[in-house]
């Protein structure tokens, strides 16, 4: 996949609630539930359940530290 697919691919799932997997610094593992919000060129927003927002760049769904889970 290219970034073009990527980006077309996080655009078509804003507003739609996903459970997502993040495998951050150290392996540390996140789950959560949240809505992509907006997408920007480099990166999009993402709001949980709890309402905090997360920033993820299109990279690190290319490298798969994040995965929509369902």
């Amino acid at each position: 996949m290219n970034l073009n697919n990527i980006k077309e691919t996080i655009k078509s799932n804003i507003d739609v609630r996903h459970k997502f997997k993040y495998v951050g610094a150290r392996n540390q593992i996140e789950d959560f539930y949240g809505v992509i919000k907006k997408c920007y060129s480099a990166v999009f927003i993402i709001e949980l359940d709890d309402g905090t927002i997360k920033s993820f760049s299109y990279n690190d769904y290319i490298i798969k530290n994040l995965k929509i889970i369902s």
